[in-house]
């Protein structure tokens, strides 16, 4: 039986302040709530519940074995979640919190196996939305907070995407401005040690922080995972969220298409077929043979992330039954943003030759 979900309106801290303190009242009692954050909307429950954690899982659908990010809104809250704080995660803090990175860390006992989907490490963030932050102090407690959407398909960067995937399955939505950011949080490991004892920064998940922002923070490099541009093998555990094969996808057949604007157009014309769908950069355009939308701008990574998700939602309202997406560099931003569409994709990646 569907339950009632709550629309909340949530755009001032000060003028929807009823909202934030009914949002963080359901939370504190177990219930679920879809609250926003820079990155994507967030199904947050209250990390150290179990019950709530489960409820998440539920909602979205999503499979019990891949880890919630725990998001919290003072640095004196992390402490208690980790077994240790390293001079590298202080250093990662005071250079981007808050805002869009993820740090996993080995975990303490107050965090649940639920939350941390059986691993031994909890990922943990503070999100730079005043909302978000908000409702995290209202409800008292660290909230784990996976993607507002049912799980695999795209990640909902409005208020109004929670409710097209998630009306009558969750307590309830805060209706709130657009996310500005678009993709997920940068997630980087430190629970490797290297031979010095030291942690070895890992990267598993590409995002608005980008590797060399990393390094300059860390002062040495990272390590780039694998799973970052190649889909886990047989048995193998996903570290972090949006490690799974195929994830973030529509309803429809995405195709990444490598090369050059006329390559990329070259290909797109021998290919078209009705139901099909360019999604370019505005310098593809116009395309031959198909309708298309442009994502941004070739260099332009942040606005191809801002508007990724959005647009892969809005094609398949349009009935879209293949899409065909110019890929990005995989270089800055541009590494998330092809790292989201690979996994949509399910890897299927074509290279027209010269």
């Amino acid at each position: 039986m569907e339950k009632e979900t709550l629309l909340l309106p949530a755009r001032d801290l000060t003028a929807d302040a009823g909202s934030i303190a009914l949002a963080g009242r359901i939370l504190r009692e177990g219930g679920i709530v879809a609250i926003p954050t820079e990155t994507v909307y967030g199904l947050a429950g209250n990390a150290l519940d179990p019950g709530a954690t489960a409820k998440i899982y539920a909602a979205k659908g999503r499979p019990s074995d891949n880890p919630l990010i725990v998001h919290i809104q003072a640095m004196e809250e992390w402490a208690p979640l980790v077994r240790e704080l390293p001079k590298e995660a202080e250093a990662l803090a005071a250079a981007f919190w808050p805002g869009p990175l993820t740090i996993i860390l080995p975990k303490s006992a107050l965090v649940p196996d639920t939350t941390s989907g059986g691993l031994d490490t909890v990922a943990v963030r503070m999100p730079a939305d005043p909302i978000a932050r908000g409702v995290i102090r209202a409800a008292g407690v660290p909230l784990a907070a996976p993607s507002a959407n049912r799980s695999g398909s795209p990640s909902p960067t409005t208020w109004r995407h929670c409710a097209d995937d998630l009306m009558g399955r969750v307590d309830a939505i805060l209706q709130s401005r657009d996310c500005g950011v678009g993709v997920e949080s940068t997630v980087l490991s430190l629970c490797q040690r290297g031979e010095d004892g030291r942690p070895v920064p890992r990267l598993l998940r590409p995002g608005a922080v980008t590797p060399d922002q990393l390094r300059e923070a860390l002062g040495t490099d990272i390590v780039v995972d694998r799973g970052v541009l190649e889909h886990l093998g047989e048995g193998e555990r996903a570290l972090s969220p949006g490690m799974k094969y195929r994830h973030y996808a529509p309803a429809a057949e995405v195709t990444l298409v490598k090369g050059t604007t006329e390559q990329y157009r070259g290909y797109l014309e021998k290919t078209a077929r009705p139901g099909d769908w360019a999604m370019c950069f505005t310098e593809d355009l116009p395309v031959p043979g198909m309708p298309a939308c442009p994502y941004g701008g070739a260099a332009d990574h942040r606005e191809q992330a801002r508007r990724l998700f959005q647009l892969l939602r809005e094609l398949d309202g349009r009935g879209a039954e293949r899409i065909f997406v110019h890929a990005p560099r995989q270089d800055n931003v541009g590494l998330a943003v092809y790292n989201r569409l690979l996994r949509a994709a399910a890897f299927r990646v074509v290279e027209p030759q010269p």
